[in-house]
């Protein structure tokens, strides 16, 4: 199967046009891809026009690497009546599946279905799905969110269907937008961003933290999804999905209680599936504000570690490192007179390497170097991520004893708040302060790596609090 006449794909923000549009460098992993010159006149500007089969098969390899994502609003539209069901589980929330069936728009030939999972008060979940023309599907034990797209997704007959939780609203373009992405025959997923819904409540620092920092918010840039990338998994919060594809892979895996959204994205993308992440529609999401509340969440969150590793060891790391990265990150910690020298020097010969395999293109050193520049800064947030986050257990023993590690931590803890800012944008924009922002984020961080040891500690592992080395592939490749 090809990409249709009519896709537009355009490249991937940080993707670099090389030698005048002879080469493109970028991609997950990063890779120098040079165009044949049958396909060098296809990419127009940055994007491409599927217009024939050679610009079917460049857009195609485009896609696949990462070097380019989908122009969701020129892909061709969808069918007026494109059959999509709705699954949506829920317990007990009643007045929010009230919210969200409202923004629902019913299908021309699908159904609404809400499966009740064991609720304590189920008359009121079944009066607001009559009441909204949904059909119910009452479970007398409680099987969790997994089990419940399942039960859902057993009454399905549509090709598509979307998974929506019950403390989201959806904004009245989300599903049929996300349907346009399955133009392209390989994807199975779409999912959209997940925004905070503005409440009463929402406008609390935790609220506003959340419109910033929320678990579920994976960013403003499309992406392929696939493990090792930087968006590696998508929320089932809303997704939608190919109905009959989901159903041969066994849908969501009903053993687990979290992460199986993490999960299933692995073990579709690993069947070389394509999962798309399309910021560009939104659903809002309710988000825990009350402290208790959220720290549970976060460490719930974190729970999920220990049976993701046991399905996915290769996938789990909290850390992902280049050889000469790690160096370069145990250099910096050791915190010694020759730390800095050994650091740049480690950057150096990372250079060097780098534009021997760019040698060829123009410029080879320069680009090398903001290759190794994002690296270095990568290696960074990944350990300071390690000692605030996935290891703080550790690192807070560790602290007790050793100075370098309290001013290592230190250090990691001010500065991963000042790149979340800086990445993020100003966090004055919404109303919250960069301390009450660096208090958050610290809270978000230890109670998430506080799940991760209490999963590991259940599991008898560490798998899930290793990081992993790996060497660089060859990055080249031609089309």
């Amino acid at each position: 199967m090809t990409l249709p006449y009519g896709f537009v794909v355009a490249l991937d923000r940080q993707a670099r046009v090389l030698d005048g549009g002879r080469a493109l460098l970028g991609g997950h992993p990063t890779r120098l891809m040079r165009l044949s010159p049958k396909a060098e006149p296809l990419l127009t500007g940055r994007t491409v026009h599927v217009r024939s089969s050679a610009g079917a098969v460049l857009a195609e390899r485009l896609l696949d690497t990462g070097l380019a994502h989908p122009v969701v609003t020129a892909l061709p539209p969808i069918p007026e009546k494109t059959d999509c069901s709705y699954v949506i589980p829920v317990r007990d929330r009643s007045q929010q599946l009230d919210r969200l069936l409202a923004s629902v728009e019913v299908p021309a030939s699908g159904t609404v279905i809400v499966v009740d999972d064991a609720s304590l008060r189920p008359d009121l979940v079944a009066a607001v799905a009559l009441r909204h023309g949904a059909r119910l599907v009452p479970l007398t034990a409680n099987l969790g969110p997994a089990g419940a797209r399942n039960a859902g997704l057993r009454h399905v007959t549509t090709p598509y269907v979307a998974f929506v939780d019950s403390d989201i609203v959806l904004a009245p373009d989300t599903v049929r937008t996300l349907l346009r992405h399955f133009a392209d025959p390989d994807v199975v997923l779409a999912v959209p961003r997940i925004t905070g819904l503005a409440t009463a409540a929402s406008d609390r620092w935790l609220g506003r933290y959340e419109r910033l920092r929320s678990s579920l918010d994976l960013g403003t840039h499309p992406a392929l999804v696939r493990a090792g990338t930087p968006v590696s998994w998508v929320p089932s919060a809303c997704m939608v999905a190919r109905t009959e594809v989901l159903v041969e892979a066994g849908g969501f895996d009903g053993s687990m209680r979290v992460g199986e959204d993490v999960d299933l994205c692995w073990r579709l993308a690993g069947a070389g599936r394509r999962i798309r992440y399309e910021p560009a529609v939104q659903a809002a999401h309710e988000h825990r504000v009350d402290l208790a509340d959220w720290l549970r969440r976060k460490a719930v969150y974190g729970t999920g570690a220990h049976p993701l590793a046991r399905r996915h060891p290769e996938n789990i790391a909290p850390a992902v490192l280049a050889p000469w990265s790690a160096a370069l990150l145990l250099a910096l910690l050791a915190q010694r007179r020759w730390s800095l020298p050994v650091a740049a020097g480690v950057a150096a010969v990372a250079t060097v390497h780098n534009a021997r395999k760019l040698k060829g293109i123009e410029r080879p050193l320069w680009h090398a170097a903001r290759l190794t520049t994002l690296g270095s800064v990568s290696a960074f947030t990944q350990g300071a991520a390690l000692l605030t986050r996935h290891w703080w257990p550790a690192a807070a023993v560790g602290c007790l004893t050793s100075r370098r590690l309290r001013q290592a931590t230190a250090m990691a803890a001010v500065a991963d708040v000042v790149l979340e800012t800086f990445e993020r944008g100003s966090v004055t924009t919404a109303g919250l302060d960069p301390v009450r922002y660096g208090v958050a984020r610290r809270l978000d961080d230890l109670a998430y790596g506080s799940g991760v040891w209490l999963s590991a500690l259940r599991g008898h592992s560490a798998v899930e609090l290793c990081p992993r080395i790996v060497r660089a592939r060859r990055a080249r490749g031609r089309s």
